[in-house]
């Protein structure tokens, strides 16, 4: 593997620990992102967490790199619509002021896919 992807992969698998990290650290950011129409916010907060750094784990060895990047692009393809969307409808809908960042914050889920994609591949 050449230095750039293995640098990439790295950071890859540093940002979902640190983020999947972060659903323990400081779980009432995410309670602010949960739908209402979802149960159990605190335990879905914490599987969330643990699936993002058992799936940054699954990168590390090659032959669970491109099942563990898969399910990562799944995982945040359904945050996409189960989440980001309504969020931002929802802020726009109450005139928030996170309304803005929540629309900036949608494309940016793109380029999170694309570097998992990077990872597909054996």
């Amino acid at each position: 593997m050449k230095l750039t992807k293995i640098i990439l992969l790295y950071l890859l698998v540093a940002f979902y620990l640190f983020m999947g990290s972060m659903h323990f650290i400081n779980p009432e950011q995410y309670f602010a992102m949960m739908p209402s129409w979802l149960p159990a916010h605190a335990f879905l907060i914490s599987v969330s967490g643990i699936v993002e750094i058992v799936l940054a784990l699954l990168l590390i060895p090659s032959k669970t790199r491109a099942i563990s990047a898969k399910l990562i692009i799944a995982m945040l393809l359904v945050f996409f619509f189960a989440i980001h969307i309504p969020e931002s409808i929802g802020y726009y809908q109450t005139e928030n002021e996170k309304f803005v960042a929540s629309i900036i914050r949608l494309p940016i889920q793109f380029l999170f896919i694309a570097w998992a994609w990077m990872f597909t591949k054996k």
